[in-house]
């Protein structure tokens, strides 16, 4: 299944006053998702830590972007895709939109993991360089030919922790309990 376009997200989003941008939404969603939390059609009730939100519909874009990014996070060829801003849309809107899409992660997969969840060294270090991109803005890129090269390694470097902390969270405990 495939994630749907920013503009649909964006517009339900209006739609159910969650007051969150595409990129916050997905980042949150994959934060929550990461550190464990139950995966349900209520999810940005959870994600969002307002359990008066109302849960998306069935057919809409919401529910769409929950299904596919559940299928991506398991899925063993690495197909996990960040849902940020619009293809095309000026360097600065993307990379502040991948920066709030980590500021985003970070409360979701703090919410879910609620007590500091066992990781590996590689998972630690990916959750302290995904705080750090999380503190950043696009006030701290220069010149546009190199921006879009680093900013494209950003999102890749996400894409991975990501995968990996998913892996650390979700992935191994349930391998073990299966071993046992």
């Amino acid at each position: 299944m495939d994630l749907p376009n920013v503009t649909a997200v964006q517009q339900e989003s209006r739609q159910l006053g969650l007051a969150a941008t595409a990129a916050e939404l997905h980042g949150g969603l994959c934060g929550w998702l990461s550190g464990g939390g139950a995966d349900g059609a209520d999810w940005p009730a959870r994600v969002m830590a307002d359990a008066g939100l109302p849960t998306p519909s069935a057919d809409g874009a919401l529910e769409q972007m929950r299904q596919a990014t559940v299928e991506q996070l398991e899925d063993r060829d690495f197909a996990f895709e960040l849902v940020l801003a619009e293809d095309g849309a000026p360097l600065p809107e993307r990379t502040d939109a991948l920066f709030d899409w980590c500021r985003a992660f970070l409360g979701g997969f703090g919410l879910a993991a609620q007590q500091r969840p066992t990781l590996s060294e590689e998972g630690e270090e990916a959750l302290q360089d995904l705080a750090k991109l999380a503190q950043a803005s696009s006030e701290d890129f220069d010149s546009a030919d190199e921006d879009d090269t680093a900013l494209a390694e950003i999102e890749e470097f996400v894409r991975v922790a990501v995968l990996l902390l998913h892996g650390d969270c979700v992935m191994g405990p349930r391998f073990r309990s299966r071993l046992n």
